[in-house]
């Protein structure tokens, strides 16, 4: 087996978040990571940043709901040790009722067809490695549903079947298919992206709530999961802040 300091391991949506975390993360246990994201000027900063603390990161501009572009980026590896499909995010928090069905639609085409696409594109390397990881980030909301959340619930639910399905269909191959789904991450981006950039109602997602997750602590989850042994597969690990019980069960400080 090649050891993990000299296998690359592939990261989207890392212009931020829990893509920039894990990036980090993942160059600190000696993998070469290529970041992807749309912001060039975010993943340029953050590959040198991940290179001045000696590490190894190379940034790549990708649209993962592009197609062309997608299989262009793969054409650029023989092999790869590890996929992190992180790439997504939620718009809207709308009724079904009166939902928009363009933010269903973008949403959707990112979290799934996003991960498929880049899914797809990177089998065919990660299966020459001969240990290949694919980690699916999904969501607690791709377990449960919640109000106001159906376009986001609806597409989770699919990332959820598609790692599910992967797993079946690929086993006695030498890839692991790990899937990690976390509850409430507090995030500079994630909420203010879902509500359109209004901060106040950002901020009430997290209300009163002592300590939701950070992206470094789901960024340690995926971590800890990618580098165990090659014989150990995590097949889904639910991480919440001790504060959420559930999607709709959260404790509240007054």
């Amino acid at each position: 087996m090649t050891p993990a300091a000299s296998r690359i391991a592939v990261i989207t949506g890392a212009s931020s978040g829990i893509g920039a975390a894990t990036a980090r993360q993942l160059a600190a246990e000696g993998y070469r990571v290529v970041i992807t994201a749309r912001r060039k000027d975010r993943i340029e900063a953050l590959a040198e940043e991940i290179s001045a603390a000696g590490g190894q990161a190379t940034a790549y501009a990708l649209d993962v709901t592009d197609r062309a572009a997608v299989d262009e980026f793969a054409t650029a590896f023989r092999t790869i040790g590890v996929l992190v499909n992180n790439a997504g995010g939620a718009l809207g928090a709308d009724p079904i009722a009166t939902g928009d069905p363009a933010q269903w639609r973008q949403m959707y085409e990112t979290n799934v067809i996003g991960t498929l696409n880049v899914t797809q594109a990177l089998l065919p390397a990660l299966t020459a490695s001969g240990d290949g990881t694919v980690v699916v980030l999904s969501s607690t909301a791709g377990h449960g549903t919640y109000e106001g959340g159906g376009g986001y619930v609806a597409a989770k639910h699919a990332e959820h079947v598609l790692a599910e399905t992967l797993r079946l269909e690929i086993v006695g191959t030498p890839v692991r298919v790990i899937e990690v789904a976390p509850g409430m991450v507090k995030t500079d981006e994630f909420a203010l992206t879902r509500f359109g950039g209004d901060t106040e109602k950002a901020a009430k997602v997290y209300a009163g709530v002592a300590e939701p997750l950070t992206a470094d602590d789901v960024a340690e989850t995926i971590t800890w999961a990618v580098t165990r042994p090659s014989h150990v597969n995590i097949d889904l690990l639910v991480v919440r802040p001790r504060a959420q019980a559930s999607n709709t069960k959260v404790h509240r400080e007054q």
